[in-house]
């Protein structure tokens, strides 16, 4: 007993690497479809070698996980903390070479709008608002993708995008692309209460059914005064 109580409290376990997190994180949410290993099934690719810029991309903007191997990756709101999302990020680079996340740093607008109206418009629209493509495809809307989002899609090239290597665009004009989108992007609020950026239709109903509530008070009001 007295040499318990001299030895203290047994001390704490090390907290797990970034890489064991990732890897507890992909057995629960991710082997399912990609294999233990990464190596792939028949539910899944094998996630061998396509490095951290592909992992980052999928899971910061919400296509990764997906509830069933048949549904096509859409952005969502990402299902994992930042530092989970850094954690899987890791895991899976540590399964093979592949691309880095990007470095992105300000660029030359001017030049961006110029690269991207030769390269990217014709697909996302000169809005950024995506369009529809040949055999049921679309390329996404950019107006809420970040800088590094950005980079990172051009470099790996998700769904029917083809990708864009540095002998194709270097880093500087990746840089001046992501620039221009994220620094002349359309503004979504015009004015006044956006409620959230619901639409014109349910923002004008609001506003009718506020000025009919003011008409009745009025009407109110002056019946009250009415002899």
């Amino acid at each position: 007993m007295i040499e318990h109580v001299l030895a203290g409290p047994p001390s704490p376990s090390p907290s797990p690497s970034p890489e064991e997190r990732g890897r507890d994180l992909f057995g629960a949410h991710c082997a399912t479809c990609h294999g233990q290993g990464g190596e792939g099934s028949h539910r899944g690719p094998s996630l061998k070698g396509v490095g951290a810029a592909n992992a980052d991309y999928q899971l910061s903007t919400g296509r990764m996980p997906i509830p069933r191997p048949d549904v096509r990756p859409e952005r969502h709101p990402p299902a994992f903390t930042e530092a989970d999302i850094a954690a899987l990020t890791s895991y899976i680079a540590a399964l093979g070479p592949g691309p880095a996340i990007p470095q992105v740093a300000p660029g030359n607008v001017r030049l961006g709008r110029e690269l991207y109206m030769a390269t990217c418009a014709s697909c996302h629209s000169g809005a950024q608002s995506g369009g529809t493509l040949a055999h049921g495809l679309a390329a996404p809307p950019l107006l809420h993708s970040t800088p590094t989002q950005i980079a990172e899609a051009v470099r790996i090239g998700p769904g029917a995008m083809p990708a864009f290597p540095p002998s194709v665009l270097s880093d500087a004009e990746v840089n001046s692309i992501a620039s221009y989108l994220t620094t002349t992007r359309p503004q979504l609020d015009h004015g006044g209460n956006p409620l959230g950026g619901i639409g014109p239709v349910a923002e004008g109903a609001v506003a009718l059914l506020a000025g009919l509530g003011l008409l009745l008070l009025f009407i109110r009001l002056i019946g009250k005064r009415a002899p």
